[in-house]
Formats: structure tokens, sequence, C-alpha cells
């Protein structure tokens, strides 16, 4: 038996026990033989790692041989089911436009980590002002939201760190306060909201936050008052009180199996909904040991069936059915291969959309055993 995280799980590997989430729902149940999709699913309930059979014959109670949570990394192979995929991201990499968005990017997240580290480090004012000119001069920089979500989607061929995904997350933010018709004050304050709020993080120990091998349950403990220390840092600062809100409230769920208190609905700063949304979406759609970024799609599907009543329903239904769009006329592959063209978006099942493949029509919603499988 052998310990992987969640990062470094593969499709076909098989779960050597009953993973449950912190609300004691069952996820994954032991045997099971992973899936893109079952990884995914982890991803969503936040788990850190499962134990992994190394073979079909291996008892269930096998002692751990093998721990990769003490690996650093890593390398990528590549395969036949990934090749591809590996190609569009290439093509879109190689275009002046991406090469301008990384490069704003990276010089963004230098500044954006200077200012945060003052912040944290020396008790310095936050400047809205800089923070906002930070990140949305990155969106300005692209024509279309469509053209950000490809250039993000696209971007992460490395670990996310704390800046990096703090950014995502404040972009990500300021697109969705937007397609909800928020004033312009709001979705500014969505962006900060956004940027500010894993900003306990940086309260944690880095012999914790950075530990290689498995946390212990009290390290784990620790982690999850990142909430609480990020509002500590942020409370007797001058800024809007959502941004002290969703620094504390980010991982509450409305059905209350978030933390740190098990909020429910209107409890929660609507702010702190919004930016929840941005922030799981950000993490499961990172790249992953085998491949770049997971496809949208099936984070969508995800979303549909389990997200409903952990997320706002209003925000996350608009947030899905705008991200979807993003992909109308995008070449596909599904599962079993066949390629197409995305040309109807069926918003009852955002995830299930028509395909046109040669002079066929594939309507997704009448073919449960199949999915879209990646990008082309």
């Amino acid at each position: 038996m052998k310990r992987l995280y969640t990062s470094h799980l593969l499709p076909g590997m098989i779960a050597g026990e009953d993973v449950f989430s912190f609300s004691n729902q069952l996820i994954i149940p032991k045997g099971l033989t992973l899936t893109d999709k079952m990884i995914t699913r982890l991803e969503f309930y936040s788990i850190p790692y499962i134990k992994i059979k190394e073979s079909e014959n291996e008892p269930f109670d096998a002692p751990i041989t093998h721990d990769d949570t003490t690996d650093a990394g890593q390398s990528d192979p590549i395969t036949p089911q990934n090749r591809e995929e590996w190609a569009y991201s290439a093509l879109i990499q190689a275009s002046p436009e991406f090469k301008k968005f990384k490069q704003d990017f990276d010089e963004t997240i230098d500044e954006f980590k200077d200012s945060i580290n003052d912040i944290v480090q020396k008790g310095a004012d936050i400047n809205t002002d800089t923070l906002l000119h930070q990140a949305t001069s990155l969106i300005h920089g692209t024509s279309t939201n469509s053209d950000f979500f490809h250039m993000l989607h696209n971007m992460r061929q490395y670990d996310d760190l704390t800046f990096a995904h703090c950014m995502n997350v404040a972009l990500i933010s300021n697109i969705l306060a937007g397609w909800l018709g928020m004033s312009e004050e709001d979705i500014e304050t969505a962006t900060l909201c956004g940027l500010l709020h894993d900003i306990g993080k940086l309260a944690i120990p880095d012999r914790i936050i950075k530990k290689p091998s498995k946390l212990t349950d009290e390290e784990y403990k620790i982690v999850k008052t990142h909430t609480i220390k990020g509002y500590d840092i942020l409370k007797d600062q001058d800024i809007n009180i959502h941004i002290k809100n969703t620094a504390l409230m980010h991982h509450e769920k409305c059905d209350g199996s978030g933390y740190p208190f098990g909020l429910k609905g209107n409890k929660i700063d609507p702010f702190a909904k919004i930016v929840g949304i941005a922030d799981v979406y950000d993490a499961m759609t990172a790249a992953r040991v085998y491949r770049g970024p997971l496809c949208p799609f099936q984070v969508i599907d995800i979303f549909e069936k389990e997200g409903l009543q952990k997320y706002e329903a209003a925000y996350i239904l608009k947030f899905l059915e705008n991200v979807v769009m993003t992909y109308m006329n995008n070449r596909i592959r599904l599962s079993d291969g066949t390629e197409g063209d995305i040309v109807y978006i069926n918003h009852a099942h955002l995830s299930r959309p028509m395909i046109k493949s040669g002079d066929k029509f594939i309507d997704l919603t009448t073919k449960p055993e199949l999915y879209i499988e990646q990008i082309i």
C-alpha cells in the first residue's frame, strides 16, 4: 500500500481505503478503480491524499511501504491520451497574446507578493488601489472573457503557489461579479476579496504549510485555521468588511458542510460565496502530474451534480453558464474517441452540450455513457 497526494493520482489506480468528506459523506469506496472524474471529485471535497493499492490482490490492511507524499515531485509523462491536449496547450502558449499575458502575470505576481508580505510581516496598511491595479491590468490585457479563461487554463503547467492562486481567484471573482451584474464598486470589492482570501496561509508555519509528508490530524487542524488567521490580519485594516469576512468564510458552504463555523445560507457573506466558487474552480482546473489543466466540462459536471447545494445557486449557475459559453465552437474529444465541435449549449445540462462530428450531431444529454474528455 502507498499513500499519494491527490494531485499525484492517476486514472487506473485502485483506492486502498474508504474516503470520507469532512462532513462524513462517503466520497470514494475502497477498491474503486480511479477515473479522472473520481480524482476531480476528491479535489472538489479538498481531500489532500489517499491510500492506493499497489496491486489488485494486495490486501486493504497492507502496511504503507512507500509514501509519495514525501516526494518533491513527479515527471509529466506524455501518453496517447494527453498528447493532443499538450498540443492544444502548445498552440496557445506559442501565441504572442499568451506570451504577453504570461509575462505580465509573472511581473504582477512579484509585485503582489511584495505587497502582501509587507502587510503580513510589517503590518503595513493595505493600499487597495495598488492591489486593484495589479489584478485588473491583467484582465484588461485580454480582449474577451473567453480569451482570459483560455489563457488561464493554459498557463498552469506548474504547481500553483499561494500568490498565483490568489491572483487567479481574484481575476475569476472579478469576472463572475461582472456576470452577476454587480456595480463597478462591488466588482472591485470582489476582486480584492479574491486577492486577500488566503492571506491567513502566510501566518501558518512553513514547517506545516510546506511539509512534503503527511500532515498529522493536529497539523491539518492548524492549516484550517488560516481562515481565522486571515481575518485577524485584516480586522484592523481600513478596508471593506466584505474583504475581512471573505478571508474568514470562503470555505463555508451553503449546506453547512464548510468551515470554520459550519455556517449556512444567508449567514455566509455574499462575497465569500463568490470567492468560494472561484477558489474551488481554480483548484480543480489546475494542472496534474500526468497532463495539463483538467477539461472544464468535467469540473462543470461535478458542480452540476454536487455543487448546487453547497454554493449559492444563482451564483454557481451564472458562473457555469458563462464559463461553458467561452468554449462554444471549440473542438473536443469525447470519452469514446469521437472528435467534433461544440455547436449548442443545453442550459439544463451545461456539461453535456450538442456536438457536431462530421455530418452527425451528438446530443450528450441522450448519451449518458459519453462525456467530453478533452478540448483539442
